[in-house]
């Protein structure tokens, strides 16, 4: 190992016990020396993102949480429903790491070329276990950032512009012109916006309040419909009929927004129908769920006739799709915009100590817009 790279680490683990308890904690590992084609990450920054609070949560009802442990080596508890543990039986017992992206300096580095042209370089990674003071990943697993980025302008490289990209070539794959998408003023929905943008892609963005109606304005959003008023359904089939979207892409998941939004599909294409069909029009509206901001059931009021499809929608799914090839220049375009079309923005900087905080929790544990953490494993707390 390099001189100042530690034998250990500390990483954050979620562990869900067969009693019905989630545990979470700060444990040590061993930090093993980079193979040939590997290299040892320090990491800075690491964002907390939906994804993410899913490993790491799991069922727990949260309501229940208590702390324990040292102010730095917080432990923190949590009951799991009987229904939920169910849920959670392939994770029963294992301790398991979380954090799906990060970025950081590379301080030590296998003999591969690939792997030295890294060292004491500045890179994002995506990988799992990034919520940790240091991490071993392959060298094709990093990204390196532009020169002068910031860890902490980098730590969201991968998946939400990914997904953004994703999302957009998804709906050119399948034939569509425009597209929808819920919980939009949040940062990712903020990056879908600028990329329609410039892209010149109709976009629908479906909001909750008037107030992240008023944030996507400002960044030049024309097709804005908030769900708590009255004439959102009004509002959203005006907005369907003006863009001709035919496919969407839910971050709630549950509730009924999913099938209001077929259903006004539905009523878009109908307005300029030749013809009444009793089976509905032959128009396909897709709507894949790719988030679960609402864990309630899913509700499906069948009122857009039998031309439809409701499907999950996942970023690696996606990038085994277009592969190594399409993945690299998908990555080399968010390298390239990181500062401006894929920026991101955080509310609060936390150390993993802190990340266990039970009031820290409650705050970043809602997924609430604007309410984005971003773990800084080495900030003093």
């Amino acid at each position: 190992m390099s001189a100042g790279v530690p034998g250990k680490t500390l990483q954050l683990r979620s562990l869900i016990k067969a009693a019905g308890e989630l545990e979470l904690s700060l444990v040590e590992i061993d930090l093993p020396s980079p193979a040939d084609d590997e290299v040892i990450v320090r990491v800075e920054a690491s964002p907390l993102n939906p994804s993410d609070l899913g490993l790491l949560f799991g069922a727990a009802d949260l309501t229940t949480a208590k702390a324990t442990g040292s102010a730095d080596r917080p432990i923190v508890t949590a009951a799991v429903p009987p229904a939920g543990l169910r849920a959670m039986a392939g994770r029963v017992d294992q301790s398991m790491p979380v954090g799906n992206e990060g970025a950081g300096t590379v301080v030590a580095a296998g003999s591969s070329a690939a792997a030295q042209a890294l060292m004491g370089r500045t890179v994002a990674m995506l990988g799992g276990a990034m919520y940790a003071q240091h991490r071993g990943i392959k060298a094709a697993q990093c990204l390196v950032l532009p020169e002068g980025t910031r860890a902490s302008d980098g730590a969201s490289a991968f998946v939400n512009p990914l997904t953004v990209l994703g999302m957009v070539d998804t709906m050119r794959r399948e034939g569509h012109k425009a597209l929808v998408h819920t919980a939009a003023a949040s940062n990712l929905g903020q990056m879908l916006n600028r990329v329609c943008l410039q892209e010149n892609v109709p976009l629908v963005n479906i909001v909750r309040k008037p107030e992240q109606a008023a944030v996507l304005r400002e960044i030049g959003a024309k097709y804005i419909c908030d769900s708590s008023a009255p004439t959102f359904m009004k509002d959203l089939t005006d907005a369907l009929v003006a863009t001709g979207a035919t496919i969407a892409f839910d971050a709630i998941g549950g509730g009924k927004l999913a099938g209001q939004i077929l259903s006004c599909m539905e009523a878009a294409v109908n307005r300029s129908a030749p013809e009444y069909s009793r089976y509905g029009s032959s128009v396909h509206k897709q709507v894949y769920i790719y988030g679960g901001l609402d864990r309630s059931p899913t509700e499906l009021v069948r009122s857009f006739g039998m031309t439809w499809s409701l499907g999950g929608w996942l970023l690696f799914g996606f990038l085994q799709k277009v592969g190594p090839e399409g993945t690299a220049q998908l990555k080399a375009r968010v390298a390239s915009e990181l500062k401006t079309t894929f920026a991101s923005h955080y509310t609060k900087q936390v150390t993993l100590a802190e990340a266990l905080q039970l009031d820290e929790i409650a705050v970043y544990g809602k997924q609430a817009t604007g309410t984005k953490y971003l773990i800084t494993p080495h900030k003093k707390g």
